[in-house]
């Protein structure tokens, strides 16, 4: 009997010592969970909203949307934002990051006309959140442009600083009260690459080789306008802080050769460089080898000028500095090559400005988007990459999933080793010195996947979309998140005990 006590005080012992090492979150690490408002919200025509690029494109030519999918209802939120708020509250999140529908907001897009009907309802929705201590954090822009403002140029008319530093204020004014973390955008590269240098997103312009790098200038002074605003005018009342979202999945070099690191180089700033060097470098303006190589083949080209527009000395001034944090939305990671696995792209164009292959290893997990693999601690490796280069700013990841297809059921083994596999890559951060100080899970629920409609899914809860009260229901995934919310470290062993979920607002 007393070898039995024995060996069980060591077993104890043992335990409570694996526990006591266990890498940790800070307790005032922000847990959350991430959604966009043409997504979910649905009421694409109710109560005043104004028309928008994504309402346009799926009504106008639908075929371009898998299964001629659209946004008018999703998940709809619009009317049920209250159980969208109980569902954090089982995760027990400590924030949710959303984003503001601007033609809900300004029917035309313009600040002469603001609807009473589109701030009722971001009022009840954050008072909602304020009412069980769920920090909100606001996206000014996920994508939605009012279709009018569209109609006078978009991201390629130098007037998108005055509109949206306009549409800022009022979102300033009748939200800052409450709301202390503002996003003025979220993934530049998508609006402006996607969007205006080719026909992936709305408006699919297509305006290769141009339009991108337009529509990254003015979407730059349009960040700055906002953030100046906030600086100057309401941060000293309302006490909160403005950055913005920058997509950065990370580029391996395939080999150690120069040839590939330069090529690596150069796709992270065509990817992403080109909008976080105006904005966190200390010298501002594009970045230089990425404006070297558009120069030299906008030459070859015969055009007369850089398709890359320069920054005068005082936009580079006006644009560097303009953040209070850099929020990070990372998916996955590629190789690249400077001479193999190089594809056919539209000239001129982005891609073949960089001129670089890019792939993903045989051995990679692959979800059900096929643009997303899971690479081995890809979170820790670009975030390693921008802290060095960028002098240390404060991150939060803003948005980090997986996705699966629309038929699998609630068991989702392989989104809780994406998950899992975050998880430490963002405990190595911790570990080497970066200031990373929130993750927000994409996403809450199943929603629609822009060009994939309701194909992909990437939700914690499974939304019935079939069913009209679009009932959410919570998958394994969410368990297993709530448990590291919950505890702030990352258990392999555990396995949730029944699906039922319950809040407890005390985690």
């Amino acid at each position: 009997m007393r070898l039995l006590v024995i060996l069980s005080l060591a077993v104890v012992a043992c335990h409570g010592s694996t526990l006591k090492h266990q890498r940790r979150f800070p307790d005032d690490f922000l847990f959350g969970t991430a959604t966009a408002a043409y997504q979910i919200e649905g009421a694409w025509n109710e109560d005043g909203k104004g028309e928008n690029i994504w309402d346009y494109l799926t009504h106008n030519n639908p075929t371009v949307i898998k299964n001629q999918d659209n946004g008018d209802i999703a998940a709809d939120s619009y009317h049920n934002y209250k159980r969208d708020v109980e569902m954090m509250r089982e995760l027990g999140l400590d924030a949710y990051r959303f984003s503001l529908s601007w033609s809900r907001i300004l029917p035309t897009g313009l600040a002469n006309q603001v609807n009473p009907a589109g701030i009722e309802y971001y009022n009840n929705l954050i008072n909602e959140m304020v009412k069980y201590n769920i920090t909100p954090m606001i996206t000014l822009y996920h994508w939605d442009l009012p279709q009018k403002l569209q109609e006078l140029g978009g991201f390629s008319s130098p007037l998108m600083g005055e509109w949206f530093e306009d549409y800022a204020r009022v979102v300033f004014e009748n939200f800052g009260d409450r709301v202390k973390m503002f996003i003025t955008f979220n993934e530049p590269r998508e609006i402006c690459y996607e969007g205006y240098g080719s026909d992936t997103k709305a408006p699919i312009l297509n305006a290769t080789g141009v339009g991108t790098y337009l529509c990254a200038k003015n979407l730059l002074i349009a960040h700055a306008r906002a953030y100046h605003l906030y600086d100057k005018e309401f941060r000293a009342t309302q006490g909160g802080q403005c950055g913005i979202t920058i997509s950065v999945n990370w580029f391996t070099p395939a080999t150690e050769s120069a040839e590939d690191e330069i090529a690596a180089e150069l796709m992270r700033q065509g990817e992403f460089g080109i909008y976080v060097h105006p904005i966190f470098s200390t010298e501002g303006g594009f970045p230089k080898e990425l404006s070297d190589r558009i120069a030299e083949k906008s030459a070859q080209q015969g055009f007369a000028r850089s398709r890359l527009p320069e920054f005068t000395e005082e936009e580079k001034a006006f644009v560097r500095g303009t953040f209070d944090f850099f929020g990070v939305n990372h998916y996955t990671g590629h190789l690249v090559s400077a001479t193999e696995h190089k594809e056919i792209h539209p000239v001129p164009s982005l891609l073949d400005d960089v001129d670089a292959g890019q792939f993903y290893a045989d051995d990679w997990p692959a979800s059900a988007s096929a643009w997303l693999v899971l690479a081995p601690d890809s979170i820790f490796q670009a975030l390693s990459y921008l802290d060095k280069k960028y002098n240390k700013p404060v991150f939060y990841i803003t948005e980090n999933g997986w996705s699966m297809y629309e038929d699998r059921d609630l068991i989702d083994d392989d989104r809780i080793t994406y998950y899992r596999a975050s998880m430490e890559s963002l405990l190595n951060c911790l570990d080497s010195g970066i200031n990373v100080k929130g993750y927000m899970a994409w996403s809450l629920m199943d929603n629609f996947e822009w060009n994939q409609g309701y194909n992909e899914r990437f939700g914690l809860y499974r939304v019935d979309f079939s069913d009209p009260a679009r009932t959410r229901t919570p998958r394994k995934s969410a368990f297993v998140y709530k448990h590291i919310v919950k505890h702030r470290y990352v258990d392999y062993d555990y396995q949730p005990e029944s699906m039922t979920m319950t809040i407890d607002d005390g985690h």
